[in-house]
């Protein structure tokens, strides 16, 4: 699994966060909490849009929630901005065939990554952009919570 999921979940927890008189959450905004490229949050940005998770505000640069985010899974966030479905582990490409063991490890590994990566699928499938901003939100101070309220989510 590469940054795009964890950029794009942190993305949607800001964005759902953000206040209206705080203004649109632009992708300068968000490269600046998440620490990434505004041009790759753009790119994350632009397959949750395609997903219909997130809108931009025509004549303004932003997003904007288009899904409630309890409704939003991680799994479709993942394969919104990953771009293909839960993928997490990978066989090496050139198992030496004069080998006993080059022969017959890929027949052994296969199935247990694949059923690694159903493992996970399933808990992605299973907790919610909500659940992450009521688990973000458990983490805050009392300064902190009075700040996201108010619209600080710089």
């Amino acid at each position: 699994m590469d940054t795009r999921f964890s950029v794009a979940v942190h993305a949607l927890v800001l964005v759902s966060q953000a206040e209206e008189p705080d203004g649109p959450i632009t992708s300068a905004r968000i490269a600046t909490s998440t620490g990434v490229n505004a041009s790759y949050v753009r790119k994350v940005m632009a397959g949750l849009g395609q997903a219909g998770i997130v809108g931009s505000h025509s004549g303004s640069a932003g997003y904007h929630m288009l899904m409630d985010p309890r409704e939003v899974t991680l799994l479709a966030v993942h394969d919104a901005a990953c771009g293909h479905p839960v993928h997490a582990i990978d066989m090496h490409r050139n198992p030496n065939d004069a080998c006993v063991v080059g022969r017959h490890i890929e027949p052994v590994l296969t199935p247990m990554f694949a059923e690694a990566e159903e493992a996970l699928r399933r808990a992605l499938a299973s907790r919610t952009l909500a659940d992450c901003v009521t688990a973000m939100r458990a983490r805050l101070s009392p300064a902190e919570r009075a700040e996201l309220d108010h619209g600080g989510t710089r």
